[in-house]
């Protein structure tokens, strides 16, 4: 199996060569590195060329020009993935969130499953106590509110550590993805629950960062509360796959 691991970058200069490095250590076969780089300031995407020149072709880059954004920097990845063969392709963040020892966790349930999320919400689930009480309670009450929204059974929405089957991208068809952003999280889940892709939680621990600075913020918070209707508006009509 092929496995690509599509990581966006935004300033992740600090995180990218040890993240790198742990993810090419995993033990499976077939798995590579895509990091799609949005133009970084701090030079994020030059080193992300040192490392894949050093990597013996397991490491790719896409340099994204033109409107930045996290959703925008999935479709791209996500894309060159399918474009390189990729048979699962799992999307996670740079910065150590989420830990790259829950990857093969992921990929062992696509044997069953088209979906797995990494979740922080079922039995098993845990955020680093770091977050403190408010930082939580704006995640949790965003999560509900998607979920409320659109019916969704996936307990974390706003998932962004996920491995895909081929196929349910495929299925999806990424051209319908229209949200940029932390809303991008929501409308892959919502699309793959109406689309009746199977899906599956995997509990997993999410730390807080390691170096920089967080991009989560009341706003980027509130934009995604505001574009769930969006979300509804453009797939409540979608139907199970036949």
């Amino acid at each position: 199996m092929k496995v690509i691991v599509v990581v966006p970058t935004f300033n992740e200069a600090g995180n990218l060569a040890a993240m790198a490095e742990v993810l090419l250590a995993l033990p499976i076969p077939g798995l590579s590195l895509l990091v799609v780089d949005d133009e970084s300031p701090d030079g994020t995407g030059r080193l992300a060329d040192e490392l894949a020149a050093a990597s013996a072709g397991r490491m790719a880059v896409l340099h994204r020009q033109g409107p930045r954004g996290l959703g925008l920097a999935y479709l791209d990845g996500f894309r060159l993935a399918l474009e390189s063969g990729a048979d699962a392709v799992v999307q996670m963040d740079a910065d150590f969130s989420h830990s790259p020892a829950d990857v093969p966790r992921l990929v062992e349930k696509l044997a069953e499953y088209d979906v797995a999320v990494g979740s922080r919400y079922v039995s098993g689930g845990h955020i680093d106590d770091q977050w403190g009480l408010s930082r939580f309670a704006l995640s949790r009450s965003a999560n509900a509110y998607a979920r409320t929204i659109l019916s969704l059974k996936t307990r974390d929405a706003t998932a962004g550590f996920k491995c895909w089957r081929r196929s349910a991208l495929e299925a999806i068809g990424l051209g319908r993805i229209r949200s940029n952003g932390y809303i991008f999280m929501v409308e892959m889940a919502y699309v793959s629950e109406k689309l009746g892709l199977r899906v599956v939680e995997v509990p997993i621990y999410f730390a807080d960062r390691r170096v920089g600075l967080s991009k989560m913020n009341l706003r980027v918070k509130l934009e995604a509360a505001v574009g769930v209707l969006g979300v509804w508006r453009r797939h409540h009509r979608l139907h199970p796959l036949g």
